[in-house]
């Protein structure tokens, strides 16, 4: 009799453990609410937490959560193209968070199926979150110089060495040694996607890295290919991953773009994936641009 109420004790205590661990968790996405809504703006506590995401499973340099929300594909859907979705890999770029939030919530009220998309609307907290932004990480690594390059001549390292030696542009010593690159690219291994959608600031253009068509442009963002470096995303993507990365920069960094030219950069991409980014195989059956015209700008 004892050994079963000193099981069922520990069963109990189990159970306790477990319901605080999954609160604490919880709060930990409404702690970052907070930190976003008060860094942003244009970015409402509200407005963050009406999305549905994930426990925290990833986290910075400094320890802070990385947010995850996930709209899967109709269970009806072959085959669906896949998006990867990142704001904010660079803190400092404040506008490519906030617009990132404004597509998460429309895609929130109106995700029809048709496609399956993963969001990280702020893969950097660390760099938002000081005071200034800073493009860089807690260790002071541009993460966006971080990931595995292509066969190059230089490494990441001896790119930096020669073209600036600027702070802002430090690799870090070796690729992937942030837990914020390590996510990302863990996340490329888990989802396989299709394609890969990156927002940045302040070129006020839309260069892509593939063999898909691209887009001419989106919105107000006409299409001019920057050239990759060793390090970067759209490198490591495609001519390591072999999945073609879209850099939608906008035009400032400190700046929103306005409501309509948010809802017609939004309109332009998803028509962009119905057409062009899904395999041949499927063929979508819904529209994720429903309402996409009454974007709005946050508080």
């Amino acid at each position: 009799m004892r050994v079963i109420v000193s099981l069922l004790a520990l069963l109990l205590i189990g159970t306790q453990v477990q319901a605080k661990t999954q609160a604490d968790r919880s709060d930990e996405v409404a702690q970052m609410c907070k930190k976003i809504s008060g860094r942003l703006a244009s970015v409402s506590y509200k407005e963050c937490s009406n999305i549905q995401f994930y426990q925290p499973r990833f986290y910075s340099a400094s320890n802070q959560p990385i947010l995850e929300a996930h709209y899967a594909a109709k269970p009806g859907v072959k085959n669906p193209v896949r998006i990867l979705f990142i704001g904010g890999i660079h803190g400092d770029e404040l506008s490519s968070v906030s617009v990132t939030f404004k597509w998460l919530n429309k895609l929130n009220q109106h995700h029809s199926g048709s496609f399956d998309w993963h969001f990280l609307p702020l893969a950097n907290p660390d760099g938002l979150l000081r005071r200034p932004a800073t493009r860089v990480n807690a260790n002071k690594v541009d993460l966006n110089r971080n990931f595995i390059p292509a066969e190059a001549k230089l490494t990441p390292l001896e790119y930096w060495k020669q073209a600036s030696k600027r702070k802002r542009y430090y690799p870090g010593e070796k690729p992937l040694s942030e837990p914020e690159s390590k996510m990302i690219h863990t996340l490329i291994e888990e989802y396989k996607p299709s394609v890969i959608v990156s927002v940045h600031a302040p070129h006020g253009i839309l260069d892509f890295d593939g063999d898909k068509q691209p887009p001419e442009k989106l919105g107000p963002l006409y299409l001019r290919h920057l050239g990759t470096y060793p390090g970067s995303l759209g490198n490591y993507g495609w001519y390591v991953k072999n999945v073609p990365v879209m850099t939608i920069e906008l035009p400032y960094a400190g700046i929103m773009p306005s409501a309509g030219d948010i809802s017609r950069m939004w309109v332009d991409l998803v028509r962009w994936v119905r057409v062009k980014a899904q395999p041949e195989s499927q063929v979508a059956d819904g529209t994720d641009e429903k309402g996409a015209i009454s974007v709005h700008s946050g508080k």
